[in-house]
């Protein structure tokens, strides 16, 4: 598909100038006389960011109203497939074009909107962004990016071949948490880390359960086609909907895809990882209500944990990171006493170094030694390392008005990608797990459960071929990614 000419591909361009301009009015900073701009702040809604939103529900919303506390963002149109899901949003935006289908918007509305903010279920997010940077829209897409590990990496060559700027929705990549964080262990606080317990609350919504059944009516508000996106047809259930689709795996990408992107976040940002090499993962049993062991091949376990080894691109060896959900914990640390945190409500990390030991919560809030004790006997390292005092939604408007090259975002696609194959990896590492077990009908699967071994380059698992049926999906008649 031939690229769009952009509003921010001639510097010349006035209407290019004047956001760019707005943007540091909102700043503090006037250039353009008061009685031009209508009053201190003021911008003509003619000169905004014109922004579409994909998905303009749950999520979706709250999204639109970060980005809407800008006083440089015009809202233009709106697509959602479920009128109940988008009416509040609708009833904030009444001038904004309104969509069921994101295909039908871009194509109506090529020519009006500058970027494109993405909050879909998991798997319509590469598809939906794949399409806005064809069209050379900036995108802000919701974590973890893709559904797949084959749709992370081609939305991240994509984003800089048609050079748009990104960001992916894990807004704790740019607190003070994280880059004070990495300030830490830069300074040499705790030495170099080789081993990371990441754990997490999730799942929250119901998980580990058979495939829906039944036979229920579509509500009239709600395009069930559309909802169902690439994924195979099946009959409406209202199991799905509005939050756990993200327990199947056919729509979501479970404990992982919802909390990894945040909780993860500091370990891939600071340290010298880029992709793994094996991944291993144990899922616990679970039981239904009769006693009988509960089975979820459509879905995600309640429960599992995640073991994956990282080369270090300094040459140091490896580091190890496991993943914790559904309650399940690493040790606590011998250097926790009574009274310290493990973690916040959400989860945390604990990085484990030569020289001693780091947690933090998450997003990566709160970063501190262990003891807790050396907070005060430490003399902390100076600031290395540039804050976004705006936040990570703004982050990403200031960033689209300032245009391609000069913008720059915490997590662009270039970063986000790698680290959602990260993540996506461990997803295939627990379906492999039902592969297995399957194969061991029940007798002890564990015994014989695999590490796998991953050929980044490739993107292969090189030891267990039934498991690359999960880097790429297919996707049903009518829907492509457009490459």
């Amino acid at each position: 598909m031939k690229k769009s000419k952009t509003i921010f591909t001639k510097p010349e361009n006035s209407r290019r100038s004047f956001i760019k301009n707005a943007a540091m009015v909102s700043a503090g900073i006037m250039i353009v006389p008061r009685h031009v701009l209508g009053g201190k702040g003021y911008v003509a809604p003619s000169d905004k960011l014109n922004i579409a939103a994909i998905g303009a529900g749950g999520k979706g919303n709250g999204d639109i109203k970060e980005f809407s506390k800008s006083p440089n963002v015009n809202i233009v149109a709106l697509c959602d497939v479920d009128d109940r899901r988008s009416a509040e949003t609708r009833k904030l935006h009444p001038d904004a074009k309104y969509y069921k289908d994101f295909r039908k918007m871009l194509e109506a509305e090529k020519n009006n909107i500058d970027a494109c903010s993405i909050s879909t279920p998991d798997n319509l997010h590469a598809i939906a962004t794949m399409a806005a940077m064809q069209l050379g829209k900036h995108v802000y897409t919701q974590k973890p990016l893709a559904h797949d590990i084959f749709e992370a990496r081609a939305l991240a060559e994509a984003a800089g071949r048609y050079k748009v700027i990104t960001q992916m929705g894990n807004q704790g990549g740019s607190s003070d948490g994280v880059r004070q964080a990495h300030e830490m262990i830069d300074a040499g606080l705790i030495g170099d880390v080789h081993t990371v317990q990441v754990w997490t609350n999730r799942p929250v919504w119901p998980q580990g359960l058979p495939t829906p059944t039944g036979n229920f009516p579509v509500p009239a508000e709600l395009d069930w086609d559309l909802w169902q996106g690439p994924a195979k047809t099946v009959d409406y259930n209202p199991a799905y909907l509005p939050f756990s689709w993200r327990g199947y795996n056919a729509y979501g990408t479970g404990a992982l895809g919802d909390m990894a992107c945040h909780m993860m976040d500091p370990v891939f940002r600071i340290l010298p990882i880029d992709f793994p090499t094996e991944v291993e993962c144990s899922i616990p049993k679970s039981w239904t209500l009769d006693g009988k062991e509960a089975k979820y091949p459509d879905g995600f376990p309640p429960a599992s944990v995640i073991h994956l080894k990282y080369p270090r691109k300094d040459g140091k060896g490896d580091i190890s990171v496991s993943w914790y959900d559904g309650g399940l914990m690493p040790p606590l640390p011998d250097e926790l006493v009574d009274g310290d945190r493990f973690g916040g409500s959400d989860g945390g990390a604990l990085f484990i170094g030569d020289k001693g030991k780091m947690i933090v919560d998450c997003y990566g809030e709160d970063p501190r030694l262990l003891p807790t004790k050396l907070m005060k006997e430490t003399t902390m390292p100076k600031q290395t390392i540039a804050r976004v005092p705006e936040g990570h939604y703004l982050q990403w408007v200031n960033a689209c008005i300032a245009g391609y090259g000069k913008g720059k975002t915490s997590s662009p696609f270039e970063y986000a990608g790698p680290f959602a194959e990260s993540i996506l990896i461990g997803n295939l590492a627990i379906r492999s797990w039902n592969l297995e077990s399957k194969k061991a009908n029940g007798k002890a699967a564990f015994l014989g459960r695999k590490k796998l071994l991953w050929n980044a380059k490739e993107m292969r698992i090189t030891n267990f071929e039934e498991a690359n049926q999960f880097v790429k999906r297919e996707y049903r008649a009518g829907w492509s990614l457009g490459i």
